[in-house]
């Protein structure tokens, strides 16, 4: 089943399929490891639920919840 990231819920995995999104944002993503085949982990959310804290590559990564909207997942 593939979901957004902005919709994980915590404590979900899943490894991404794709990420969309044009220009400098897609670019942004890819540089902060966020590419086809690496897998994640939704570790914390805000109150609000903006931002989110995954965990990618061996690292702790936080994004506001409109960068994770171009980012889709396939859930583990």
């Amino acid at each position: 089943m593939q979901k957004l990231l902005c919709d994980f819920a915590i404590g979900e995995s899943g490894v991404i399929k794709c990420v969309t999104g044009e220009g400098k944002i897609r670019r942004r993503l890819f540089d902060m490891g966020l590419t086809p085949g690496a897998q994640l982990t939704m570790k914390k959310k805000a109150p609000f639920g903006d931002p989110i804290e995954i965990t990618v590559r061996g690292y702790e990564l936080t994004l506001r919840k409109a960068e994770a909207a171009y980012v889709e997942v396939e859930l583990l």
